[in-house]
């Protein structure tokens, strides 16, 4: 198997913990009508039930950077498949709502540990010149996965009451072929060589992804290590890391404040709001999943190519026209088109946001730091889309659809400002180069 083969196949399996995450977070939008239904639950009860996996993605995202450290990504993503395939069966066979929140919870905390070791473990095996696509490919499995739920659910869902355990149980399926595949990848070279000191180890994993630059590898992650610990700043919340840390999390309360997880959790219902029957809703909904899987695509091809940053501006133009089209719409109560204003939102979306995020936030970190600096970015994502999910029902109902549309068009111009003037371009340039460069000196 050559190099560029054998890095692909194992950032692929890593990316799985993706799929996982994309199904998990999707999912619901197809059972959450009939679990409101089926236990009489109120709006607010509704919401968290909805957003429960949420908040157990923040949890997940906020302390996945420890075993990230401790254990290492690879037996970090070995745990995030256990979670899951636990999670998937527990959600399916639930007699009441307690018991289903806490393993939608259980499934949360496997999205935001794999927010965080999915992308770390590519983003540290990955050559600097394809480190944005193989990054990307944990997106493209995202939507991949979101594609999948939503097709799953069509099929599934009929007339039968159980119909909603179906759909959330048929996840265990992926997640025991993921737990099954994660042993058989190599571990990080850069955790071996910071956190363990185990050169031998990552000299002969660096040699089957990266076989040209082995030696000028080593020498910068151990030049690197040698400066940061001789400055005595190593703690993430050395004043050392403060642009980073500025990048990380702006980026990620940029993510959620687009309405993109509003969108995917409660995508039917929006549609029915706007008029169309449950029918055509959930087709709808089938077509924002494979657009979002389509522009992912086109988005791995060129973030290598055009960069992070022509991404991110090219689609937070596309953003702001299309989201408010949508405002518009609802606030006149005039839906002609407004199945097209979504899908060109979700291509936008997907182009841009949607590829660049977990590649960009694991790259600006140091080595030290880059777990835990993953795990802020995550939190900052995770509490962002538990809140809007948990909000949005009433939000909707209490001021309506078009007033919350016309918000997330007004974060999204101050994207757009945020990008042009603060980003920085990462592409081309190793990991010690950029944890160097945007370090506070």
């Amino acid at each position: 198997m050559s190099n560029r083969s054998f890095v692909f196949l194992i950032s692929l399996v890593a990316a799985m913990g993706g799929f996982l995450f994309g199904f998990d977070t999707a999912v619901i939008s197809g059972a959450e009508q009939t679990i409101q239904k089926l236990w009489g639950l109120s709006d607010f009860y509704h919401g968290l039930a909805v957003a429960i996996a949420l908040y157990g993605t923040v949890i997940g995202a906020l302390f996945g950077g420890i075993p990230c450290d401790r254990l290492g990504r690879k037996w970090t993503l070995l745990l995030v498949g256990i979670f899951y395939l636990v999670s998937a069966l527990g959600s399916a066979l639930a007699p009441e709502v307690y018991s289903f929140m806490f393993f939608r919870f259980l499934g949360g905390l496997g999205v935001g540990a794999s927010s965080i070791a999915a992308p770390l473990y590519i983003s540290e095996i990955a050559p600097a010149k394809s480190r944005g696509k193989l990054v990307a490919l944990f997106q493209f499995n995202i939507v991949f996965g979101i594609l999948i739920a939503y097709v799953s659910n069509y099929f599934i869902g009929g007339e039968g009451v159980n119909d909603w355990r179906w759909m959330l149980g048929i996840e265990a399926f992926p997640a025991l072929l993921f737990t099954f595949l994660v042993p058989f990848i190599p571990r990080s070279p850069r955790w071996l060589l910071v956190k363990k000191g185990d050169e031998k180890e990552a000299r002969a994993i660096l040699n089957r992804v990266d076989p040209e630059n082995v030696d000028e590898a080593i020498r910068s992650i151990q030049e690197d290590h040698a400066r940061l610990t001789k400055a005595k700043s190593t703690g993430l919340f050395s004043k050392k890391f403060r642009t980073p840390i500025m990048l990380a999390v702006t980026i990620a309360f940029f993510n959620q404040v687009s309405g993109i997880n509003a969108i995917i959790y409660y995508a039917p219902r929006i549609f029915e709001s706007s008029g169309l029957g449950t029918s055509t809703a959930f087709i709808s909904t089938m077509g924002i999943g494979l657009i979002n899987l389509v522009f992912t695509m086109i988005g791995i091809t060129l973030i290598d190519k055009t960069g992070r940053k022509n991404l991110m501006i090219v689609g937070s133009f596309g953003l702001i026209l299309c989201l408010g089209l949508i405002a518009h719409a609802f606030l006149v109560q005039s839906f002609s088109g407004i199945t097209y204003f979504f899908f060109f939102y979700i291509g936008f979306f997907a182009l841009s946001q949607g590829t660049v995020i977990w590649v960009f936030i694991s790259e600006i970190f140091p080595n030290e730091v880059r777990a835990s600096g993953q795990s802020l970015g995550s939190f900052t994502h995770w509490i962002l889309a538990a809140v809007i999910a948990n909000a949005f029902p009433f939000f909707a109902s209490e001021f309506g659809e078009g007033i919350i549309f016309a918000f997330f068009t007004g974060m999204m111009i101050l994207q757009l400002v945020f990008v042009w003037k603060v980003m920085p371009e990462t592409k081309g340039k190793s990991l010690e180069e950029i944890g160097h460069e945007y370090m506070d000196k």
